[in-house]
């Protein structure tokens, strides 16, 4: 025959974790998958900050690219983590908000300007890093028609992905701690979003993605770096 206790254990059925366990776990999760819409947003500010430095660095090589060709193209195959990043936060927006989640549908749509350009930002996009690390693997001497492919898209990506942050400055400005008068809680909320440890897992991971796929293809410089080769001017070896 069993003891009271055992008869109690029997009755009260399978032990409960205390409740401060579960808060902590509670906590834990929140700090990685927490944030909601608000965290979605700042993810994708966070990154859209990310790709301005880069891109301004890109543009720094364009003028004298036969001198910076290396930088061109390590900066280039950097850029494509926060880049995927930056598709795949956005994406995740529009799908939460197109499968009429309540928060998202709480929080509102993107703004029709950006909405309508998103398209042609994602296919630019596609358009300019395909033909950028096909060049790479070709080549100078086997460069056409890549070479003009990967112009037109850049061309296009640079004026519709200016559109596209122009209509994030809101966003950048709420992160940076810039908030219209009468919302003096804009910063406070803004830090308190949950989800933080996530964000910068996932931010970390697209930098040190795109570092080491760069760092990888660095041998491949060789053929357009050798003999001051730049993407303007053809020269037959």
């Amino acid at each position: 025959m069993g003891t009271s206790d055992d008869v109690i254990i029997a009755r009260r059925g399978p032990e409960r974790l205390p409740a401060s366990a579960t808060v902590a776990r509670l906590r834990h999760a929140d700090s990685l998958t927490g944030g909601g819409p608000e965290g979605n947003e700042r993810l994708t500010t966070v990154t859209g900050t990310i790709l301005i430095v880069l891109l301004a660095a890109i543009g720094f090589t364009i003028p004298q690219l036969r001198q910076f060709i290396w930088m061109h193209l390590f900066v280039g195959l950097l850029l494509i983590g926060p880049v995927l990043l930056k598709m795949a936060g956005t994406g995740y927006r529009f799908m939460r908000y197109y499968t009429r989640n309540a928060e998202y549908r709480r929080k509102g749509p993107p703004e029709l300007a950006l909405r309508l350009i998103a398209p042609i930002v994602v296919l630019s996009t596609v358009g300019v890093f395909a033909t950028g690390i096909g060049l790479l693997i070709v080549g100078p001497t086997d460069r056409n028609p890549l070479l003009l492919l990967h112009k037109l898209t850049f061309i296009i990506w640079v004026v519709f992905m200016s559109f596209h942050v122009l209509g994030h400055l809101p966003a950048v400005a709420r992160l940076l701690g810039i908030h219209a008068p009468g919302d003096r809680d804009q910063t406070r909320r803004v830090r308190a979003t949950p989800g933080g440890t996530g964000r910068w897992i996932a931010l970390t991971g697209a930098m040190v993605g795109g570092l080491v796929l760069a760092a990888v293809l660095i041998p491949d410089f060789a053929a357009w770096t050798a003999h001051g080769v730049s993407l303007h001017h053809h020269h037959n070896h």
